[in-house]
């Protein structure tokens, strides 16, 4: 199996990705606006929202090439689940850190436990129920099926987390309810850049995993005949 970077279109894909990563950094920190009660901790947010919607996708990556691996056995759709589920999770950390550091100036507090930030930190237990199952559940095939099982149910969640906002009364929460439609024209550009920026990310990340997990495979199965 060829290494990963040998491949000329994962070359040109982490070109690609670095070089609009670098130019969304530049966008956030120096072209877009202000906010006016925010200031400095509102740029966070171009950061927040695009690893949520991220990490969805991951996650719903997961969770559809589990259903896969489950119907059809093959151990293709089981190194697709594997690794959208830890890049999803990788994502879902991260949300879990700048959610607090934008909340901290904008609350007053790290933390609240409402409706959506509470919802997002059951998905992510959810998934470190996944690598757990994994990593314990038995042998490879009864524990990888364990967990596509797992990271299904784990998807439904999402809507949850994504509806959480109007699902609940306003009075229980403290997360802004705000549409991206309504923002001005200067937030929004940058912010779907920002969102391309990282679904550049994640693709490349999924792909880079996917790779690692078949490794990782053909090297357990070259021990299993030896």
């Amino acid at each position: 199996m060829r290494p990963f970077h040998t491949i000329r279109g994962n070359q040109i894909l982490l070109l690609v990705t670095l070089a609009i990563a670098a130019l969304n950094l530049y966008l956030i920190y120096f072209v877009s606006p202000m906010v006016q009660d925010q200031e400095m901790a509102q740029k966070i947010f171009y950061y927040h929202v695009p690893l949520a919607w991220n990490a969805f996708f991951s996650y719903l990556l997961a969770a559809v090439a589990g259903g896969l691996y489950l119907a059809k056995g093959d151990t293709r759709w089981d190194r697709w689940s594997l690794a959208g589920a830890e890049i999803g999770t990788m994502f879902a950390l991260l949300i879990l850190i700048t959610g607090p550091i934008w909340a901290t100036p904008i609350w007053g507090k790290a933390w609240s436990w409402e409706p959506r930030l509470t919802s997002t930190l059951i998905l992510f237990l959810v998934f470190m129920g996944y690598f757990m199952v994994r990593e314990f559940g038995g042998p490879y095939e009864q524990s990888s099926r364990y967990a596509a099982v797992i990271g299904i149910l784990g998807v439904l969640l999402i809507p949850f987390v994504v509806l959480a906002v109007t699902w609940w009364a306003p009075e229980v929460q403290n997360h802004p309810q705000m549409e991206m439609t309504g923002q001005p024209g200067s937030i929004l550009r940058i912010f779907l850049f920002s969102l391309f920026s990282f679904s550049l990310i994640m693709i490349y990340l999924i792909r880079y995993r996917r790779h690692i997990g078949e490794l990782v495979l053909n090297k357990m199965r070259a021990g299993e005949e030896a």
